[in-house]
């Protein structure tokens, strides 16, 4: 029989486990226990439990009992591998519970994960992490979920706690495709950089003064960005960046100087060969966006 806290709260509203204690499993654990939920937690390594504890968390000797501990379960590991094998050791202790897997996976493990709760009658929610650990529990992390609405109705006060949340619908791969592409974009972005600074290095001026400008100049993307989601999304595509008749032309001269200082050039004859094979189907008066059709036939 559940009993009631001095906050009003029921002893199971109140109880969260944490599955995990790496950094971020830690740093999880640690903004429950400091907003006041009762924490279970459990790690494979048990001394990594030992630092919770003095902080008022109660540590589970098995993965089974920590889960059996909590209506609440929120599992943060490594990978999809020490996930699988953590809810082997678990399996029908499930029952009852909201699994909350926020390890990084694909879409179809999530969507996996969630048959193997609701065949253990469990409810499930994925969610990822965009952030670091010492930020955890502020605004500045951003924990997209998906998954069982009516799971995230209910604990989504608990779970705003970690940081800033968005739901993304009850397809449990929601999350996972929202983080994939978020990441990758990030990394696309990044080794262009890398690239340009090569350029800039090769031709002697200075990298960091040239970061200072191209950072403002990124910061004004976010127009363009929205712009070409719209394109991709209706097939209408404007020459947003000009006409891919102009801009080939400007792709020659990219690719010609970079080649002259011994740069990468990869990534721009890609652009390029995208660009003519757009124009030779006949739209050349279409814009950058376009070169999307492309990459959707391959």
């Amino acid at each position: 029989m559940l009993t009631t806290t001095t906050d009003g709260l029921t002893d199971r509203a109140s109880q969260v486990t944490v599955l995990g204690l790496g950094d971020m499993g830690s740093a999880i654990a640690r903004t429950f226990i400091s907003r006041g939920y009762r924490t279970t937690v459990w790690n494979r390594t048990a001394s990594k439990a030992l630092p919770l504890v003095d902080s008022g968390a109660t540590a589970a000797p098995t993965a089974a009992e920590a889960v059996a501990a909590s209506r609440l379960v929120v599992v943060c590991l490594l990978d999809s591998t020490a996930v699988d094998e953590v809810l082997g050791a678990v399996d029908a202790a499930a029952a009852g519970t909201v699994l909350v897997n926020l390890t990084s996976g694909s879409p179809q493990q999530a969507r996996a994960n969630e048959r193997w709760a609701n065949e253990r009658g469990a409810a499930y929610l994925d969610g990822k992490i965009m952030g670091d650990p010492p930020y955890v529990g502020t605004p500045n992390v951003m924990f997209p979920f998906s998954g069982s609405r009516s799971a995230f109705e209910a604990h989504g006060p608990m779970l705003r706690e970690l940081g800033t949340v968005v739901y993304h619908g009850e397809d449990a791969g929601s999350a996972a495709v929202e983080f994939m592409a978020q990441v990758a974009m990030g990394y696309e972005i990044l080794i262009g950089f890398l690239h340009t600074l090569r350029l800039v290095q090769a031709e002697g001026a200075d990298v960091a003064d040239f970061a200072e400008r191209a950072a403002s100049s990124v910061a004004s993307l976010s127009p363009l960005l929205t712009s070409i989601g719209n394109a991709v999304r209706t097939g209408d595509y404007p020459p947003d960046l000009g006409a891919l008749n102009v801009q080939a032309a400007l792709m020659d001269d990219l690719i010609s100087h970079r080649e002259s200082i011994g740069v990468d050039v990869v990534r721009m004859r890609e652009v390029k060969d995208l660009m003519d094979r757009r124009i030779a189907d006949g739209f050349g008066a279409q814009g950058f966006s376009s070169l999307f059709e492309l990459l959707a036939k391959s």
